[in-house]
């Protein structure tokens, strides 16, 4: 194919309604959606990460859902050639390709390139994992909030691996993490679109306490069980699980793991609206306003 190539980005929070909203744009623009959702690539993870349900995967083919196990390694640099890889295939034969996700970080990499970090002396990386492995978590939320408090309103706060990276940085090169992820944009051979879908946050909060218990009734806790003695892996190290994990361990009830299902989804959520919020790019939208978007979509693609 000749003539311009679109990608659609389409970013919100958990619950929000990508995943109709994206059924419904591929097939008005006859083409297929990559994920940038960093917790649906896992094949053992379905119900904590509210990947679409099968008979949706089913209405439009995806891509990098259900793609990698969690035993295997696999970060944002790798995602980035993948879904590259991916789109340069989709272009031969579509003008228009659709990604979606929560994950900004994901998101960004393919639109804008990942930002150059710098590799830091692997003696401070097991320094500091052993410090995480004595002290826990909390220890390590608290370093990172307070050498780099930017990047602390921004990350996954549960999830290790990216604080421990954050920290190590830091350390070995006495600036910011942040600092480094402020590159100049690399030029793509397409041009995005970006869709940002929010909700009033009582609106969203309550669609998330629901979707939770939704989950959790079809058998989250059960799923969280059988991950039980892989719980140390990365990809396991995020909401939905951590939670289950805790309770399973005696830590505290099954109550109280409910309350923190919803309360840190909640949380997740307003994270992920932080990162969306400074992209001036993104313009937002309702769900219900699907006209609106589809007018947008076609004007900047005339």
């Amino acid at each position: 194919m000749t003539g311009q190539r679109f990608l659609i980005l389409v970013v919100g929070p958990t619950g929000v309604g990508k995943t109709d909203l994206c059924l419904k744009l591929a097939k008005k623009f006859h083409t297929q959606i990559i994920s940038c959702d960093s917790r649906q690539f896992y094949r053992e993870m379905t119900l904590g990460t509210a990947k679409p349900s099968p008979a949706e995967l089913a209405e439009v083919p995806h891509h990098l859902i259900n793609s990698l196990s969690i035993e295997e390694d696999y970060d944002v640099r790798k995602f980035e050639q993948d879904a590259i890889s991916i789109l340069d295939q989709l272009y031969q034969t579509h003008q228009v390709v659709i990604m979606t996700g929560g994950s900004g970080l994901f998101a960004d990499t393919v639109v804008k390139g990942l930002d150059d970090i710098p590799d830091v002396d692997p003696e401070i990386r097991q320094e500091i994992i052993k410090e995480f492995e004595e002290k826990g978590l909390e220890w390590l939320q608290q370093e990172v909030e307070k050498v780099d408090p930017e990047y602390f309103e921004l990350v996954d706060r549960q999830n290790p691996q990216r604080l421990m990276r954050a920290l190590e940085v830091g350390r070995g090169t006495g600036l910011k993490f942040s600092s480094f992820r402020v590159k100049k944009k690399v030029e793509r051979p397409f041009k995005t679109i970006k869709i940002g879908l929010y909700r009033d946050r009582e609106e969203l909060y309550q669609r998330i306490d629901l979707r939770m218990e939704q989950m959790i009734e079809a058998g989250l806790f059960d799923e969280a069980d059988a991950l039980f003695g892989k719980r140390k892996l990365n990809a396991l190290q995020t909401v939905g699980y951590s939670e289950i994990f805790g309770y399973l361990e005696g830590k505290y009830d099954r109550e109280e793991a409910v309350r923190l299902l919803k309360r840190n989804s909640r949380r997740y959520a307003k994270r992920q609206l932080t990162w969306f919020r400074r992209d001036p790019e993104i313009q937002w939208f309702q769900p219900a306003q699907e006209n609106e978007m589809i007018a947008l979509i076609e004007a900047q693609m005339a």
